[in-house]
This record gives C-alpha cells, structure tokens and sequence, in this order.
C-alpha cells in the first residue's frame, strides 16, 4: 500500500509532502519526506496524519456500565461500592453479548484514534462458573470483534484466584473469573496459534495479566511469568489506598516495593494504574525498564487518585494510557487529564515539560511518550511512523472547528488540549483501510443493552 501525505508526524516531529510505503505485512518499508508527485504516483492521497495510538488497558465488557454508576444509593460510595455493581454486570454477559459490546467499543476506539487495544480479559467461565464446552469461549467474543472492525488486539488472558490477600478463593459473584496458570497459558498459547495460522501476527498478539496481588499469590505468579515467553505481562497495582495498606499489612511491603523485590520486572512488564507510587518505586521501575499503564479518566471517575506523572516525567519513565472503564473512549481526553491532574498537583503548568526546564511542545511529549509506551504494552512494533513499524495511520481533519486556525507546529497541542477534539477522518491499521461503524453493530449493541437492563425474576 502506498500513500502520500501533505504533512505527517515521523520520527517525533512533522514533515511535509510524506511518501509512505507498507509491505504485504503491514509494516512501514520506505518514508520519504519532501516526495515529488512522479516519486508518489499512485499513491493514496492523504492530508495530515499522525501514527493512531494503543489503548493499553481496556476491560470491553465495562463499556455496558459506562453512564450507569453515577448514582448511589448510600453514603460513601467508592471503588469497592462501584465494583460490586460490576459485578452484578459481569454475571449476565454471555459471549453473544460480550461480542456486541466489545464490537461498539472498538469501533469507537478507531473513530478516536486508537489503531490496538490491550484487552486484559478476566471473564472466562460462564454464568454459573462453570467452563464453557471452548474454554476459550468469551476469548473469541473479543478476537472476533476487534477482526470485524479492524483494530488490532493483544489479548491479556487474565489469572485471578483469591478473593484478597490471605484470602484463598473467590466469593460468589467472582466465581466467572477462576483460572490458574494452566488455564491462562492454554488462551495465550490459543490465541498465538489463531494468530499464526490465519496470518494475523500484524495485528493479533497475546501476553497474560496477572489481576492484582490481592489475586494471586507468588507461587502462581512465578508459574505464569516463567512459561509465558517474551509477550508482554500486565498487572494491575496500587490503584487503591486501601490495597496498598492491605499489602503492607500481610507482606511488610508497599505492591511496588513487593513486586521489585519478589519478581523478576523487566521490560515485558506493564504495571497498570501505579496511582499510589512513590520517588523511589518509580526509579525501581524505569531502572527494570518496565512501564505503567496510566487510566486518568477512570482512575478520576473512581475516585482512585492522581498518578504521579511529575515525577514519573522527571525520571523518564516508559508510560502508556489505557481507558480501563471506559467512561471515555478518546486518548485526547486521557491525556488531557493527565496534565491537568499534575497541573493542579503542583498549580504550575506544562508540567509534561519539567524533564526539559519547561521547553517544548506539551502535546507533542505527551503523544510521543504514549506512543512508544503503548508499543511495550502491546508487544509489537507500533511506535510510529517509522522504518520497520506497523502502518496504521489517522487522519484529521483540519476542518474541525477546533484546529481552525492552528499553525503545523501547534496541531498536536491543540489536538490535546482545545475541546471538543477528536477530529479525525480515515483510519489506517496495518496498511488497510478500516471500516467504520456500521448500523448492524449499533443496533446489536443497544439490544445487547437493553437486555442488560431488563429486570430479573
């Protein structure tokens, strides 16, 4: 496939009149700037694109709930009063349902500018908690919808045991996420197997999560971590108050602290949330070259806390962002709320700066520091547009009543940070075209709704 671009953003920076090839594979084979018309010919006409970005963290079946839990029945409603009504949820989707929903999601995702989502999927068994006939049953749900729309997916089968630190099991409305290292290898090694033999290694990878450490203990952990390969492992830690004071009540560590000195971190990690992380833990996690995976908007609509990217910035920490509940689908708003919460942290502003003494474009360091960290959380080569990376592409519109105006070097502050955003046109993953939404997909996402909602005898 090749294209011609009138501006781009290579390499970290933009450059005008953008030649573009991609090989039968999907992957970036030449880029020539400055490109004549002669060199171009053929070539798909582009106006201004940037690489589209990973959601690195994405629980599909949430979408079903986003809008539905800001009302509360009782005083002090907070992320475990919240997680009980997910719960509830959790227990009527089956993979038809799972299907229509993730299908909706991730055609919002492309419209928004995300080309790969991290789906860190825990719903495995049935209803009743019990195995499907194909255990990789609600798996399949989510490989088939992000393969009808044309996002690329990395799947995270997820291992979740106990129902809290010293707490061996599950309760009862937990009884959909039981699996052991056993059952998560099989998906991971499931999926990989699909991914290979139907020619999707472009766009369909597979690392494993591990749920928290309130989930799991070592001996699991280890088992998990030491088969599942060179894939990328994602874990969700220290998002709570409460769940870093129950770890240090059980093991005498803070989750960071704990997870530096009992595992083996290295750049396959992808540490989800970190909300309450100190100087020192984020020094141990850049020193192991792992990343954390940030949600601002839901780690806001939870009530979870500000991460602290000030200092995650100062000491050049890999990141990536993830929409988790998805009560937002636009990594401009995700990114937006990630300065804005250091910004209101310290009441000082371009805080995305303070590594470079306050010098540069905010959105521009912000974007490239998603980018390279969402190609360590999927595990594939998605850094950009570049030598060597997959070809997805997003263009915008620079008709959108936000970026009227705007000059080049400004396009991706303005992106970020004049609302509303998310003007975006065609959309590109792995070279090819993808389809937009289509009224099928809407029309099974709303029944799939409103069968949700229906009362139950």
């Amino acid at each position: 496939m090749k294209f011609k671009a009138n501006l781009a953003w290579v390499n970290g920076q933009w450059a005008s009149n953008v030649f573009l090839h991609a090989n039968e594979l999907g992957f970036w084979t030449k880029i020539q700037s400055n490109a004549t018309d002669f060199e171009s010919e053929g070539a798909v006409q582009l106006g201004c694109v940037i690489p589209g970005l990973v959601n690195a963290h994405s629980h599909a079946f949430q979408r079903a709930i986003a809008g539905l839990t800001e009302h509360s029945e009782k005083d002090g409603d907070d992320f475990w009063s919240w997680r009980d009504r997910m719960y509830r949820v959790a227990l009527t989707i089956g993979p038809d349902h799972l299907e229509s929903i993730a299908t909706w999601l991730y055609s919002e995702m492309l419209r928004a500018g995300y080309t790969h989502v991290c789906e860190f999927h825990y719903l495995h068994l049935n209803p009743k908690g019990g195995d499907y006939l194909d255990p990789a049953e609600m798996t399949w749900a989510l490989v088939r919808a992000a393969q009808s729309v044309g996002i690329g997916l990395t799947m995270l089968p997820t291992l979740y045991m106990n129902q809290g630190f010293g707490q061996p099991g599950l309760q009862t409305m937990q009884r959909r996420f039981a699996s052991t290292p056993e059952s998560i290898l099989n998906l991971q090694q499931t999926v990989m197997g699909h991914a290979l033999s139907h020619a999707k290694q472009a766009t369909l990878n597979a690392g494993v999560a591990i749920h928290s450490l309130r989930a799991v203990g070592q001996a699991e952990m280890l088992r998990l971590t030491s088969q599942s390969g060179t894939e990328p492992i994602h874990i969700h830690v220290s998002e709570q108050a409460k769940e870093v004071a129950d770890c240090l009540a059980h093991t005498g560590l803070r989750p960071v602290e704990w997870l530096l000195a009992n595992m083996n971190i290295d750049a396959r990690w992808n540490l989800v949330h970190a909300t309450h992380t100190t100087a020192s833990e984020i020094q141990g996690i850049q020193s192991r070259q792992a990343a954390v995976v940030i949600c601002p908007t839901t780690e806001a609509n939870l009530g979870d806390g500000f991460f602290n990217m000030p200092e995650a910035m100062r000491q050049s920490m890999r990141w990536s962002i993830g929409t988790d509940s998805h009560v937002n689908r636009n990594w401009t708003e995700e990114l937006r709320l990630l300065e804005y919460g250091g910004r209101l942290s310290l009441r000082k502003r371009n805080v995305a700066l303070i590594h470079t003494n306050g010098l540069g474009s905010t959105g521009q360091v912000l974007f490239e520091k998603a980018l390279q960290g969402g190609a360590q959380a999927a595990g594939l080569p998605l850094a950009g547009i570049s030598l060597g990376q997959r070809a997805d592409l997003v263009e915008i519109d620079l008709q959108s009543d936000f970026l009227l105006g705007m000059p080049n070097e400004r396009l991706l502050d303005a992106l970020v940070f004049s609302t509303p955003s998310c003007g975006f046109q065609r959309v590109f993953v792995a070279g090819k075209p993808v389809v937009m939404p289509n009224s099928n997909w809407k029309t099974d996402f709303v029944k799939t709704m409103e069968h949700l909602q229906a009362p139950r005898g």
